[in-house]
């Protein structure tokens, strides 16, 4: 359908709403009536239909009718001279109130049935004489009479026709005979508030209620409003009455509609009920006063219903009373503690069977017969139970719905039952639930206790304990710098030895060839004395150069050894610190390096990363270098014909640099790597090494040039030292 500007015709019902369903349907329904269909989702669109004069009567969406007070409804219905009915799934209280007051006519229940809405909009066409079924608009009263008695009975709704001079309804179709339980020729009888109870759910008396709204309604205010009605047998009827003032040979008469809203009245209480219900639940409240609560609850949703809740032992035997606040007491009093079983009434059955049972008639039912005469006394005829269940194996008890007469539960109560069970179920789980959090609560605060009383305890031998690990410590300090000491000691009389036995053969040699050249010296004077001969003195000077000779050799020796142990402790004073270039560092240092090697198969490779600049101690760095080189060549390549020395360097981040020096020689054995930077070990004794070359590399590497170092060695696979140092050296 066009949604702005839709065509129109005389006679047009125009639906304004956000949704399009069923318009199709309700346009052909009222098509066979001469009525059109307009559609519009938007206010303004609707008002300038109704501008146009074309519009009959508005079905408005209570979604577009406005703010509060419904803006849009009283413009069409109070400018504009429309009769509105308004559209609404759950109409409040409140709501019907300000659509009262904004003038609107009646409502239409969403979403509607196709034939309910079109009767409800020929019979508020029909009331205000807009629509005739078809018939000449020059009707005589006696035409226009039947076709409102014909409209009367057709219309799905219960319709009375009221006198306004003495408050009686001179006319009414069969649903308003079926709505009171009374014929025509009663009604006719009765004046409306003797149809209704004494007082309405407001406190105030039905007649003056009733005169009241008539009062109101010939004076235009009000159209729809709520009003209780009485049933032939006592029962309330909670409705919705449209009241529609026409005139008929000059007596004043009000067209009443009335919808039976009680079913919903009761569907609304329910709902709250169980909201209230599960707010008590979820504040932990006692668990008799929820169920008495529940109990009413659903006990108000017929006059005639007793109902009872009871609970099932832990031991899955015995039924215990729960709640039944309408019951009575003894009754409660004798089922209290009954066994479960196969024929034990409605609810230990029930319970035994883990399914519903329902007993239509208690003096007829074989399930009752122990029990006849005890529900007999009381009145009881009809009793519907259903287990509450915590799961498919667990029975926590029964709810049951009582009658004073033989009745079969319908749909609804079937509902209802199942509705009130699981509320009950919620409740009693619940309930379990903190019985079970209050024991292991209060087993959690005997554990805390004992976990306290045995933490004290640990506190105490912990405190004494520490008492005694603090002398411990004491004695052990005490203890440590005793060792220290004597490590010290130790280390120094290690130092000594190994300096002793590297001196000792140099200065042995020097001293042997003194002591023989001071006795050929002796015998040369005494040979002198008595008569030198050439030949001796020639013997002498011989013995003199080869002495001389040995004794400046093992002087030397003696020499080197004293510089080498000078420079176990580096002295960082006088080395001098620069900047320089790495890579052309190296080149110059292994050049002179490379020319003293003695084995003319072994060469070197350099792969260090250029214009890497260090400003550090190059005097240190070559020291260093220089010692790991000789290394590789006295222990690598010992005895072999050829290999690879490769120095290599190259940047790590921004402040550190990897330099390394690696051979493919012999290698290092696993159980000397732990010791290769230990001094005076070696494994060339005798054979030009002091075992000074490593130590004295790894105290200028981790002294003056602030680095570390590292050794990967394997045997036969070769060596490699790798030298981590700053770019920038410490001061």
């Amino acid at each position: 359908m066009n949604q702005s500007h839709p065509p129109v015709k005389r006679q047009t019902i125009l639906i304004v709403s956000g949704s399009e369903n069923g318009l199709v349907a309700l346009e052909l329904a009222l098509a066979e009536h001469g009525l059109g269909l307009a559609y519009v989702n938007r206010g303004d669109a609707a008002l300038s239909l109704a501008e146009e004069g074309h519009v009959a009567l508005v079905l408005l969406d209570a979604a577009l009718a406005g703010s509060a007070s419904l803006e849009l409804c009283e413009r069409l219905a109070r400018r504009n001279g429309l009769p509105v009915l308004i559209m609404s799934s759950a109409p409040s209280e409140e709501e019907r109130e300000r659509a009262r007051q904004a003038g609107a006519s009646g409502y239409v229940r969403l979403p509607f049935a196709t034939a309910d809405a079109v009767n409800n909009i020929l019979v508020e066409l029909g009331a205000r004489g807009l629509w005739s079924d078809g018939a000449p608009a020059s009707l005589d009263p006696a035409n226009l009479e039947i076709n409102y008695h014909t409209l009367l009975a057709g219309s799905p709704d219960s319709i009375l026709l009221l006198n306004v001079a003495d408050r009686k309804p001179i006319d009414a179709n069969a649903q308003a005979e079926t709505l009171f339980g009374r014929s025509v020729a009663e009604l006719r009888y009765k004046e409306l508030a003797q149809l209704c109870p004494p007082l309405q759910q407001d406190g105030r008396l039905s007649a003056d209620v009733v005169d009241d709204l008539i009062e109101r309604v010939l004076g235009g205010e009000i159209r729809v409003f709520p009003l209780s009605f009485q049933h032939a047998n006592g029962r309330l009827i909670d409705c919705e009455i449209r009241l529609v003032p026409l005139e008929k040979d000059k007596h004043h008469l009000l067209h009443l509609r009335l919808l039976d809203v009680t079913g919903q009245r009761l569907a609304e209480a329910l709902r709250a009920g169980q909201n209230k219900l599960l707010e008590m639940i979820a504040r932990g409240a006692p668990l008799h006063a929820t169920l008495d609560r529940l109990v009413k609850l659903v006990e108000t949703q017929s006059p005639e219903l007793l109902c009872s809740v009871l609970l099932l032992d832990e031991d899955g035997q015995r039924m215990r009373s729960g709640s039944a606040p309408s019951l009575p007491g003894a009754y409660m009093a004798a089922i209290d503690g009954m066994e479960i079983g196969p024929m034990v009434g409605s609810c230990g059955t029930a319970m035994y069977r883990r399914e519903a049972v329902i007993v239509s008639d208690i003096m007829h039912d074989p399930l009752w017969e122990p029990y006849r005469g005890l529900a007999s006394a009381y009145g009881l005829r009809a009793c519907w139970s259903m287990p509450i269940m915590l799961n498919e194996g667990t029975v926590l008890g029964s709810f049951a719905m009582y009658y004073r007469e033989v009745r079969h539960p319908s749909t609804e109560d079937q509902r209802l039952i199942s509705v009130a069970t699981h509320l009950a179920g919620i409740a009693i789980e619940r309930t379990r639930r903190e019985a079970e959090l209050q024991q292991h609560r209060k087993h959690l605060e005997e554990l805390v206790a004992d976990r306290t009383a045995a933490l004290r305890r640990a506190k105490e031998q912990a405190e004494q304990a520490s008492g005694e690990l603090a002398r411990a410590l004491e004695h052990l300090s005490l203890t440590q710098e005793e060792l220290v000491r004597r490590d010290k000691l130790a280390a120094l009389g290690a130092i000594v030895a190994g300096v002793a036995h590297e001196l000792n053969t140099p200065i042995g040699n020097s001293l042997m060839v003194a002591t023989t050249m001071s006795e050929r010296t002796s015998g040369l004077r005494a040979d002198v004395n008595a008569g030198l001969r050439r030949s001796a003195l020639e013997q002498y000077l011989l013995q003199a150069g080869e002495a001389n000779e040995l004794l400046v050799r093992n002087l030397t020796r003696t020499a080197k050894l004293v510089a080498s142990f000078k420079q176990i402790a580096v002295d960082t004073a006088s080395s001098q610190r620069r900047r320089f270039t790495l890579d052309k560092f190296v080149a110059e240092l292994v050049l002179p390096l490379a020319a003293t090697l003695k084995h003319p198969g072994l060469r070197v490779v350099q792969e260090v990363a250029p214009h890497l600049e260090m400003d550090s101690y190059p005097g240190p760095l070559g020291q260093a270098l220089s010692s790991l080189f000789e290394n590789s060549v006295l222990h690598g390549f010992g005895g072999r014909p050829g290999g690879t020395i490769t120095i290599a360097g190259h940047a790590v981040g921004q402040d550190e640099v990897e330099l390394s020096l690696a051979d493919d020689g012999a290698g290092i054995a696993p159980e000397h790597q732990d010791r290769v930077f230990d001094p005076f070990f070696t494994t060339k004794l005798g054979a030009g090494g002091s075992g000074l070359g490593l130590h004295i590399t790894h105290n200028i590497v981790t002294g003056v040039l602030g680095g570390r170092i590292e050794l990967h060695s394997a045997p036969g696979a070769g060596t490699r030292f790798t030298l981590h140092l700053p770019l920038v050296a410490p001061r």
